[in-house]
This record gives C-alpha cells, structure tokens and sequence, in this order.
C-alpha cells in the first residue's frame, strides 16, 4: 500500500485543462503540459491496495491498478511501466481516451471520489516513454506461420502486436491512407495528439509487423485470396455501419454522419488539406448524439469558428451523482459529463427528437425541427405542443454505430456467420465459423470502449496462437461473452 492515509490526507485531483480561450485557437491537447506530475504522487496514494480490488474487474483488460500506484507514488516509473505494460499494449492511448471503467469500480468511490487512476496511467507511461523504457520487443524465433490483421484502430494493433511477439509474421491492412483507424482519423487531435500513435507504429515495425494502408479487403483485394496466403486471418474491421436519420429533409446538404466530418478536420493536421472541405466557420452547427463522438464533434466545430454549436440527445438529463439503486457501485454508471468540449461553450438539450430538416431553395439545410419526448409505457413518445425549430447550417449524426461494413464483401467472401446483433459471431476462443478467420473488437462484439477493443485483441491472438502452434502463452484477459462491470 503506498501510503495508509492517503485517501485520508489528499482529495480527488485531475489534469488541469488550458484556457477556453487559448485552446480553441489550436487543435493540441486540452491539458496543461506537465500539470500532471505535480498531484500524481499524491493521487497515487489514495490507492488503498484493497484486499479485492474491484478496479481489476472494471477494468477489461485487468490492469494491475494497485500495484503501478504503489510504483509511482514512489517514483520507480521503471517497475511501474512494467506493471502497466503487462496487461496494456497502449496505455497513452486508454489514458487519454478511455472513459475509466476502472474509476467508477475503485473501492474508494463508494463514499468518496475515486482515484484518478487514468492521469496515473497516461503519467506513466508518457514517463516511460521519456525516460527510454519503451523499446521495441522483437521475438527470439520465428513460427514460419503468418497472419493478416484486417483493421488498424485498438483491438488490430493489440492482436498484430501480441502476435508479432510471440513469433508470427504479421501483416495489418488498414483501408485508410494511415494506420491508426478510429485513433487517427476519428478522434480529434486535442483529445489525442496523433504522433502517440506515430511512435507506437515505429515501435511495432521495429518489432516486425508489416503494414499496407490503403488496401480495402472486400474491394481491393478478395477476402478468399488473402485467406490463401495466411495461415489465420484476424477481422478487426470496427463496427462502422453508423446509425442514421430517416427524418424528411435528410437528403440537404450540410447533414452528415459525425465519421464524413471529422475526418476532414483530422486530415487538415495532418496536412492533407488546407482547410476542411466541410467545415463549421461562421455557421449554426447542430450535433445530433449525447455520447463522446458527439462531444467529438462539440469541440471541433468550436475550434472551426462556428457562430453557435448545440448538442441534441433524445435520452433525458442523467444525474449528477450515482443512483444508489438504479446504478449502484461497482457498476459503470451513466452520469451527466462535461467533457473539455463542452466546456468550451454551445448548449445542450435533452429529450429532444429531430422530426425534420428546413432547407433553402438550393437544397442546404437551414433549420432543425425539434420536438420535446418523454417515456410513456416504457417508450419515447414526443409531447405535443413542443415542436420548435432551431438554426441548424451544419448539422452532424453521432447516434453510434449497428455493425461492421457489409457493402465491401467482406463478410460474404470469407462466408462469415452473424449474431442476432448484426456482429460477426466466434467461438470462445475468438475464432469465427471459418477455420483459421478470427474476429476482435467492435466487428464482433459491437460498438464499445476503447479498453473492450484493445482486451479483445489480445484475447484474439491467444485464439490465433493456439490455432497455429496448439498451444499459448499469451494473456487472455477477456472471453467474448465476458461483461465484467462495464458495458
């Protein structure tokens, strides 16, 4: 235990965020560079090494929380780094972007604030990687068996990676332009900085994993070739059918999916553009999604100059604190969130439904009819007398996802089994209805948290390695019925 009173002597604290007014001017990470180190020792503390630490089960891939606190309350960032990246692939990734499951099950959360166990996270490891801990692993032998990865975002990079490791030859196609998936091209850059993925493809080059972007497996190339040339084929393609709106006056433009705009704002950092050929300078934005792709969409439309930004969500206004019945510890509670973005300006509202779009005489959005909704009978049913219309010239649907792509043939070449969600079915072993063609991540459990899509990577390559060798060491944290705390 790193300090017995420490959860006595010190209160809650987080990464301090820059200025509104400075950060919205540029597109780096919110948070003040360096803040961290100051309070993490302190925070570190508080972990009162709990005889069963529910923080492990919150945590998907079982990181070992109370060991890397005790680690980096004493500032051995070395042994901490180990600990951390024992069960972990990316920590500077789920520190930055993982909403912390593990939190909300910490022991201490159940009379007080939790833990900060994510700034601990990405302190570490942004320490390690400062510090020259983070050296590439390259294998001792080779298997002679090879494997394709289809898909580059948490849960293929965490599979490419562990099977690289063990000895495999890997190859990632990824359909985009660059590595990285929904990392690099679905979260802004001031939530993450993309070079920490930059580093972390070089690490996994080093180590000897190939990679080919621009390749769509289903289009570019059949998915019954590529099943020819490799000995096992992991499907971590994301669930990236996303959920659309079927309200009059859908077809204006200006109305997008949240994945058609932020893309472009991302390829403008990466110098692809100028400037975003869809952007919100000077206009009235409305995003369509309570969740983090509609925050997402919050905070870089504020840093594209739009004139108003106001976020919609159909569910009402969750509570402040959690509900001791409803949501009791350890579970993953919903909870009202203000993320950075938010905090940044716009205005939220809640129980609102979209009944239809108001567009112009040359067919651009214009106006945003909303109606007021509320349960009745267990269903959402609009109240009358409510409907209003608000200015709406750049309107984004973040309403989530339904499945993976099914317009690429992906799923019909390999003749690929679906649940009755719509995902990719597979055994306990991860492995799909066709010898040697696995499935990770969101393909084949649904849209989900970053931590869920790095833990099914892993768990997917103990599946691969067995497949080939009969046999494996590596970790399987998760089986893919597996809930544990967090949905």
């Amino acid at each position: 235990m790193a300090d017995p009173k420490g959860f006595l002597n010190h209160g809650r604290e987080v990464a301090r965020t820059r200025p509104v007014g400075e950060r919205v001017k540029d597109w780096n990470e919110v948070y003040v560079p360096g803040s961290l180190l100051p309070i993490i020792g302190k925070q570190a503390s508080r972990c009162m090494d709990c005889g069963i630490p529910f923080c492990h089960n919150g945590c998907p891939l079982g990181n070992l929380i109370p060991e890397w606190n005790d680690y980096a309350y004493r500032e051995d960032w070395g042994a901490a780094y180990e600990r951390l990246h024992a069960t972990n692939n990316f920590p500077e990734f789920t520190g930055r972007l993982c909403p912390a499951p593990c939190e909300s099950a910490c022991v201490l959360g159940i009379n007080q604030q939790p833990v900060t166990i994510k700034n601990v996270e990405v302190s570490i490891i942004d320490k390690a990687w400062e510090g020259g801990h983070v050296a590439p692993r390259i294998p001792e032998r080779l298997s002679g068996k090879t494997v394709a990865v289809i898909g580059s975002g948490p849960s293929g990079l965490a599979a490419a990676q562990q099977l690289t490791r063990a000895g495999h030859t890997v190859a990632v196609y990824e359909r985009a332009d660059r590595i990285g998936g929904l990392l690099r091209y679905g979260i802004p850059e001031f939530k993450m900085e993309k070079r920490h993925i930059n580093r972390r493809i070089e690490q996994m080059r080093a180590e000897g994993t190939r990679f080919r972007t621009g390749v769509e497996v289903g289009r570019d190339i059949n998915a019954r070739d590529l099943k020819k040339r490799y000995d096992a084929i992991v499907i971590a393609a994301g669930s990236t059918t996303a959920r659309d709106l079927p309200v009059p006056g859908r077809e204006l433009k200006g109305v997008y999916q949240a994945m058609e705009y932020l893309p472009l704002a991302n390829k403008v950092q990466e110098g692809d553009y100028v400037a975003a050929p869809v952007t919100a300078e000077g206009k009235h934005v409305v995003v369509i999604g309570g969740g983090d792709t509609g925050a997402d969409c919050v905070g870089t439309a504020h840093r594209q100059g739009a004139a108003s930004v106001t976020q919609l969500e159909i569910m009402p206004r969750p509570n402040d604190e959690r509900h001791p019945t409803g949501q009791p510890w350890p579970t993953f509670p919903i909870l009202y969130k203000v993320t950075s973005a938010h905090e940044e300006g716009g205005e939220r509202i809640y129980s609102a439904s979209t009944t239809h779009f108001e567009g112009d005489e040359d067919g651009n959005v214009q106006w945003l009819h909303i109606a007021e909704v509320e349960f009745v009978d267990g269903r959402l049913t609009q109240k009358p007398g409510t409907e209003r219309r608000i200015p709406a010239q750049l309107v984004t649907l973040a309403m989530g996802f339904t499945g993976t792509d099914r317009e690429n043939g992906l799923v019909e070449q390999f003749g690929l089994d679906l649940d009755e969600r719509g995902n990719i079915a597979r055994d306990a072993d991860f492995q799909t209805n066709v010898p040697g063609v696995f499935v990770a991540g969101d393909a084949g459990r649904g849209q989900s948290l970053i931590v869920w899509a790095i833990a099914e990577g892993r768990s997917a390559a103990r599946g691969v390695d067995r497949y080939l060798t009969g046999a494996s060491d590596l970790p399987a944290p998760i089986r893919p019925t597996d809930r544990a705390l967090a949905v």
